[in-house]
């Protein structure tokens, strides 16, 4: 079974995190495409609460899911206690489908902080893992790489995918009732105005 998991917090789903996944769809083909919502140990504590994360991330799920059902949201990170972290969930998704050949989808931003990450080395035993970086940045994002003696000796692909937007920015956006609605899938939006997270959002202006 061919597995692509592309892993976040999600706070909230934009229409970046929508194309990538398209994307990946087309050039990996998988079995499954396995949306993980995460705590992320690297960032800040999510605005939203992990059943608002969840519920948004099926409905990203579900619009990729339009033009061929593969999609499907995993919460087995939030149901651990404390951080989360990719290589637990590797091992777990492993022993879940044994002999899966995963490909773990990383965002650039993602992608600078990765040594930080627990057990990042051993990443490498459990999955492949494809990079999506903007061509745009390609020659900064490259001077990273080369200086990254320690990633160098691994093997690691990448994607040119230009979509600069970042939920950090939405959740500003939406806390200052600003228009937000293009850069997130219609039912996300939807949700957020209902529920009234990251403000007092009722409507699009």
């Amino acid at each position: 079974m061919k597995i692509a998991l592309f892993g976040g917090s999600f706070d909230p789903p934009h229409n970046a995190h929508l194309a990538l996944c398209l994307l990946a769809r087309e050039i990996l083909d998988p079995d499954r495409l396995i949306i993980s919502v995460s705590n992320n140990p690297l960032k800040e504590r999510s605005a939203a609460p992990d059943a608002a994360r969840k519920a948004m991330a099926e409905l990203l799920a579900a619009e990729i899911n339009r033009t061929g059902s593969v999609a499907e949201v995993c919460g087995w990170e939030l149901e651990q206690s404390g951080p989360s972290y990719t290589i637990d969930l590797l091992r777990w998704l492993l022993q879940v489908y044994p002999g899966a050949d995963i490909t773990l989808l990383i965002g650039e931003d993602n992608f600078r902080s990765f040594r930080k990450w627990k057990s990042w080395q051993q990443l490498f035993e459990l999955c492949r893992i494809v990079v999506f970086r903007r061509s745009s940045d390609r020659d900064e994002f490259d001077d990273v790489w080369h200086d990254s003696p320690e990633l160098k000796t691994y093997r690691v692909e990448f994607v040119d995918f230009d979509y600069d937007l970042s939920s950090t920015a939405l959740r500003h956006c939406l806390a200052e009732r600003r228009s937000c609605s293009r850069r997130l899938p219609a039912p996300v939006y939807s949700y957020i105005c209902e529920h009234g997270l990251y403000g007092e959002v009722t409507s699009d202006q």
